[in-house]
């Protein structure tokens, strides 16, 4: 559930939806709780949000809680048989959901209309909710893993529960009845220990999916410092991935994915920022 959680700005605000339409692959909705995040992740995509907030702060140092969210579930809405997505842009059991339940209230919510429910985090307080979870017929859980190194993740996560937390968390979910799955996300090239993680979920995960790092002008900067303060050895291979788009890596490492899902028996889905989708 994280530690140590640096002074973040939490601002409660009126929200005038909260349930969005997608083009996500496999969702028809998304649910995002909050804006903002407090794990502090170095990779993070979503901070292109903050050019819709009007915050001056870092990314990862702000908080909105659409305190009104629950409230903005409606009685007629036609979710049945539709996928709601938690969360594209935000991670829906950040540690201020344990004091907030937002994620939880708008589940409740939802319970009635029974949509398909589909949830991504990198947060233990996820097994909070296993009771409301088992209220719906269909649902999936999971778990994004990007290194099963504590000091490596505690650099590029700092304030996400540790590895070994998700990993009981997924253990916790599975035993409970209900689909897992784990998202080996993103792919630190040389560094994630790919097969490690399959071997090590693989009893307590349906199946895997998997995105590599993907830099862009506003994280590329943070990526090659922890790189060089941790494996300036790798850093002209990442250059030559990121700045010479050398797909090699990426191809070689598709059929590795490919062989090794195969070998541990577990469906998959690669989502390669070049490429396309494999899916078994």
């Amino acid at each position: 559930m994280g530690s140590l959680i640096p002074d973040v700005k939490i601002k409660e605000i009126e929200a005038k939806g909260i349930i969005t339409e997608t083009n996500l692959p496999g969702a028809d909705f998304v649910v995002n709780p909050y804006t903002g995040c407090q794990h502090g992740c170095i990779y993070c995509y979503a901070e292109f949000m903050k050019k819709y907030t009007g915050h001056d702060e870092r990314w990862g140092d702000f908080v909105d809680i659409k305190i009104n969210a629950p409230d903005l579930i409606k009685v007629n809405g036609k979710f049945k048989g539709k996928i709601i997505f938690f969360s594209s842009v935000t991670d829906p059991y950040q540690p201020v959901e344990a004091k907030y339940c937002l994620t939880r209230k708008i589940l409740e919510k939802l319970v009635e209309k029974q949509p398909k429910i589909s949830l991504l985090t990198k947060s233990a307080l996820v097994t909070r909710d296993i009771d409301i979870f088992k209220k719906f017929k269909e649902i999936d859980i999971g778990v994004s893993i990007s290194t099963l190194d504590e000091k490596l993740s505690r650099q590029l996560e700092p304030f996400a529960s540790p590895p070994k937390l998700r990993m009981e968390s997924i253990k916790k979910l599975k035993a409970s009845g209900l689909k897992t799955w784990i998202f080996i996300s993103p792919i630190f090239p040389y560094i994630t220990e790919i097969e490690e993680i399959i071997k090590e979920v693989a009893p307590n995960a349906d199946y895997f999916m998997f995105e590599n790092l993907n830099l862009r002008a506003h994280n590329r900067n943070r990526v090659y410092d922890f790189i060089w303060k941790n494996r300036p050895d790798l850093l002209p291979a990442y250059k030559n991935i990121y700045e010479n788009k050398d797909n090699k890596y990426w191809d070689d490492l598709r059929l590795f994915i490919i062989d090794t899902c195969r070998k541990y028996k577990k469906d998959y889905q690669i989502c390669f920022h070049h490429g396309g989708f494999s899916k078994n």
